[in-house]
């Protein structure tokens, strides 16, 4: 082939460090921005960015020169020292060093849109680890649960 032609759909979530400090309800719509602007800047395409204060959600193309763990590493290292600029309350932030991926299709894509979109409403009903828990059997992934849940 001539060109290199992708179209790669990714849902990413990653937690924040619990030994951290939360991101601040007020504070989430500029941070859900940011992190947009940062998958723009290496190349993906955001499709929905949401979350609540613990944990974050991205759906966006993935770059056709970047590997996944590039691409989360690029937008958790980004945003992290970003978010440490926001003032006193984000000294400590960091993000958890691992990250839930999962692959989408084109078919199911504004359904995950708006599963992302409505994460305020849909965390009053149900966990981080409960929601993280039934996407990783969902997909088939095995996983350890002393691990798949700490720092």
């Amino acid at each position: 082939m001539a060109s290199t032609l992708v179209k790669v759909y990714v849902h990413v979530m990653f937690h924040v460090k619990t030994t951290g400090v939360p991101m601040q309800s007020g504070d989430l719509p500029r941070i859900f921005s940011y992190l947009a602007g940062v998958v723009r800047g290496i190349g993906g395409v955001p499709v929905a960015v949401g979350g609540i204060e613990d944990h974050v959600h991205i759906l966006s193309s993935l770059p056709k020169t970047m590997s996944l763990s590039d691409f989360v590493k690029s937008v958790k290292t980004e945003s992290s020292k970003w978010l440490k600029t926001m003032g006193e309350h984000y000294q400590k932030f960091a993000w958890q060093d691992g990250y839930g991926a999962f692959s989408v299709s084109s078919s199911v894509l504004a359904k995950t849109q708006e599963y992302i979109m409505n994460q305020a409403a849909h965390h009053k009903t149900r966990s981080f680890d409960d929601e993280y828990r039934a996407l990783l059997k969902a997909y088939g992934i095995d996983f350890d649960e002393q691990y798949a849940f700490t720092d």
